[in-house]
């Protein structure tokens, strides 16, 4: 044995170190290693560990395993010069090898399928090769049966298993070639300080110390072997299977669990838009298909649910985030099923807290944002940039960052060096506070809105309303959820509770019992009141109830009389409204869909006045349900129409082309009708249905964006219609955003290129935008004070001016349909 002394992780006392010989390379990085008096590598070595440098002198030294070459082989001493601290590799033994003990050094994937093996002074594993199942006698070969337990399957060739903790024995799982179908089994070792031996009764010969009786352990994966896998050559076959039939149809998400100890499972099942809970399965003993269904806390609000894991337990957050946690086990989920209430097991989150570094956590945000765009990047060579010199270039600017907005000024420098405009920089957690008070405080900050343009008046010391926002009236008056498509003094809303509502020329005086007056701005006795009912005090000077009501106005007091008897002489009627307020991004959305109304409507008028019918689509973007709502809303109902305007102008992208431009290349080939219903009264129409057989003109602009940009190409290139504007945004690299930072921010990378046969990569999008095929800009001034829309003059004109040269007509009928019956001179023919 080793004469040095003993090093704190190594093994002590007198049992003798267990036999070894594998490439050094498959060691895990924890294990060391101590050398005798002789150094023991006689093959090349790494040339930063020659046995020089290992540490000084021979006598005792300990190096990292991990770091040396893979063809560094190692050869004992006799007696045995190596000692190990920590777990070993599980290789073979000498004998197993077929080599003298003075020398060896050979790697596992050596080894013959079939082994006959003569086991050394402490074997360590045994072996169950393709020769049967049973366990090969290390001392006489003859098979023995199999040790008490499967303690841990061999992995294949890809893996390995490292880091092992310091409580478990000297045995691991090691590589082996997916050629060798080798188990290691064996019992649990009662005494993991200690190298494991056999049994001193059973061979006395190898066990002269007299150690513990102890059979080699395999370490266990944190997760649990649900299934044996016989990693042979031929093919993996399941050793164990569960049995699960009558799970009923129905919107299932996803599947929670099934069960470590039974095959019951738990499904995440949709309830109703946007609600979710939890199905449990129960499932009868084989041969019954007998299933039983429960849900798990139907009454309360399911959030979120998933495994741990190590996937022995399920933790359920339901509420106000009230978290359950219950072990994945039959027991407790026959206990899971008979509570009625949250009240076991909870996690307690009141005094969660976290202490964050802010200077270390955007070092590892800078880090981790530079090696995503690395990784997430579509161009390995990163568009020739350097990277590494990129991240060396700005990495002592984030040790400057005293905030997160700076931080992301980094981020966006950094990124920007890509030259990729799907190159975005946003979100994360921001120290102001607004962002950390909760809602509450937000609510109170933000400044509300009537969904009206008003103008001040001294004349009537109140707000003259100049413009009631107007979206398409067949829309309901709530879209979905609570979201209002009108405005709150709009008689959309106030008729459904019983008032009426105002118009452009009435003035509000009044907010609340205060007058408007007295405030630099109305929106001051705003701050606050989205969604909350308030009461105005308005004089109705064109949605009159009284027809006496303009007479009785008239003031001489610059206060307007309103809520300040001391001076007052005023003499008119102010009726109360009461109204709720909305938010500053409804009131956008108000007047963006009013102006998308009000465009229809215009483009309707001037080709009716040109003579030809025309339906408009606005896409705002191209983004999930919502925009394939608005694409359905306006193109079926106008399909059969002789042209159409698809307006991509401000769209800001998304992922339906494919869709729409699947039901754009629908071809109408064969006509329908009926007595009542025909293509010229409406009727059935044609085949293919809801094919466009007209002529299309796309209008974009400066912020028509990603996939507005695809949709815009697709249909030039697939010659379905002609674009009208100007340039448009550039960026052709497609992105999925999820390589999120770890405070919710992100720095995303462009990961899908495209390219065609026409443009090459970015499809002459990328950093170039689109360019029309007719050039037409708005004039800014004659937009906002005439409301003049020259790029939709100019598609009106486009498909006036197409018409003419391409009529968009109905085919003819064919004639008088086929007469089938007899000719006269077979009536006329007498009966045989």
């Amino acid at each position: 044995s080793s004469s040095s002394s003993s090093s704190p992780g190594l093994a002590t006392g007198t049992v003798p170190p267990p036999p070894f010989g594998t490439d050094m390379n498959r060691v895990p990085p924890s294990v060391q290693i101590r050398r005798s008096k002789t150094p023991s590598y006689d093959s090349p070595t790494n040339n930063e560990l020659s046995d020089i440098s290992l540490g000084g002198a021979p006598l005792s030294f300990g190096t990292d395993m991990g770091k040396l070459s893979p063809n560094a082989q190692i050869r004992r001493t006799i007696p045995p010069s190596q000692s190990f601290g920590t777990q070993t590799n599980s290789g073979p033994s000498d004998a197993l090898l077929g080599r003298e003990p003075s020398s060896f050094g050979v790697g596992a994937d050596r080894l013959p399928q079939v082994m006959e093996a003569e086991r050394t002074q402490a074997p360590s594993l045994s072996f169950r090769g393709s020769a049967g199942n049973g366990q090969l006698d290390a001392s006489s070969g003859r098979t023995q049966p199999p040790l008490d337990g499967v303690i841990g399957n061999v992995p294949s060739d890809e893996s390995i298993e490292r880091g092992l903790p310091s409580n478990y024995p000297s045995n691991i799982q090691t590589k082996y070639p997916s050629s060798s179908p080798i188990q290691i089994q064996g019992k649990p070792s009662e005494n993991p300080s200690t190298y494991p031996t056999t049994n001193p009764s059973t061979n006395p010969s190898t066990n002269p110390t007299g150690a513990p009786s102890s059979f080699p352990t395999a370490f266990s994966s944190v997760f649990p072997n649900d299934i044996e896998i016989d990693f042979s050559s031929i093919t993996l076959q399941q050793q164990r299977s569960v049995r699960i039939v009558g799970v009923p149809p129905g919107p299932y998400k996803s599947i929670l669990s099934q069960l470590s100890d039974d095959p019951s499972l738990l499904l995440v099942m949709k309830k109703k838009k946007d609600e979710y809970k939890i199905k449990a399965f129960t499932f009868s003993e084989f041969p019954s298909d007998r299933v039983v269904a429960t849900d798990v806390f139907p009454d309360l609000k399911y959030v979120t649910s998933g495994l741990s894991t190590s996937r022995k337990h399920i933790f359920l957050i339901y509420g106000s985030n009230d978290i359950r946690v219950v072990e994945s086990t039959i027991k407790s989920y026959t206990g899971l099923l008979e509570e009625k209430k949250l009240e076991k097991n909870m996690v307690d989150t009141k005094d969660w807290s976290i202490s964050v570094w802010p200077s270390l956590e955007y070092e590892q945000m800078y880090h981790d944002a530079w090696r995503m765009l690395r990784d997430y990047f579509y161009d390995t060579e990163m568009h020739g940039v350097n990277w590494k010199a990129v991240h060396t270039r700005y990495h002592p600017l984030v040790r400057r960052c005293t905030k997160r907005e700076e931080l992301d000024d980094v981020l966006k420098q950094m990124a920007a060096e890509l030259s990729a405009l799907h190159v975005f920089v946003y979100d994360g957690e921001y120290n102001t506070p607004l962002q950390r008070s909760g809602t509450t405080l937000k609510k109170v900050h933000q400044v509300a809105s009537l969904g009206a343009s008003l103008e001040r008046s001294a004349e009537y010391q109140g707000y003259i309303i100049r413009q009631i926002p107007q979206p398409d009236p067949e829309y309901n008056v709530v879209d979905g959820g609570d979201t209002i498509l009108y405005s709150p003094l709009s008689s959309q809303v106030l008729s459904l509770s019983g008032q009426i509502g105002l118009k452009v020329g009435d003035v509000i005086v009044g907010i609340n019992g205060e007058s408007v007056w007295r405030v630099p701005d109305i929106h001051m006795m705003l701050r606050g009141q989205a969604g909350r009912t308030v009461r105005l005090e308005v004089i109705r000077k064109q949605s009159k109830t009284n027809d006496n009501q303009e007479d009785l106005f008239t003031s001489n007091d610059k206060n307007g009389g309103f809520g300040d008897n001391s001076s007052s002489t005023a003499r008119f009627e102010l009726e109360p409204v009461l109204c709720v307020p909305i938010t500053a991004a409804a009131a956008d959305n108000l007047r963006y869909a009013a102006w998308e109304y009000q465009t229809k409507l215009l483009a309707e008028q001037l080709a009716s006045e040109r003579g030809f019918t025309v339906g408009y689509i606005h896409l705002r973007s191209m983004r999930g349900p919502e925009a394939m709502d608005a694409f359905a809303r306006n193109f079926f109902p106008n399909y059969d129409r002789q042209t159409l305007i698809l307006d991509l102008r401000h769209n800001n992208g998304g992922n339906i082309d494919s869709w729409i431009l699947d039901i754009l290349q629908r071809k109408a080939w064969q006509y329908w009708e009926s007595r009542s219903l025909n293509i010229r009264n409406g009727g059935l129409g044609w085949d293919q249905q809801f094919a466009f057989r007209g002529h299309l003109v796309v209008l974009i602009d400066e912020k028509t964006s990603s996939d507005g940009e695809g949709l815009s190409r697709g249909i030039s290139e697939l010659g379905l219609g002609r674009l009208v504007g100007i340039r448009s945004w550039g960026g052709g690299i497609w992105l999925s955003s999820d390589n999120k930072l770890v405070d919710g921010g992100i720095a995303t990378a462009p990961e899908i290129g495209v390219y065609s046969e026409n443009f090459g990569w970015g499809m002459g999008i990328e950093q170039m935008g689109i360019k029309p095929d007719i050039e037409v800009d708005n004039n800014p001034r004659t937009s906002f004070d005439n409301d003049k829309d020259e790029q939709l003059d100019r598609a009106i004109q486009v498909l006036a001016d197409w018409l003419i040269k391409e009529p968009v007509v109905l085919p003819p009928m064919p004639g008088r349909k086929p007469d089938l019956s007899l000719d006269p001179r077979v009536e006329s023919c007498p009966s045989t």
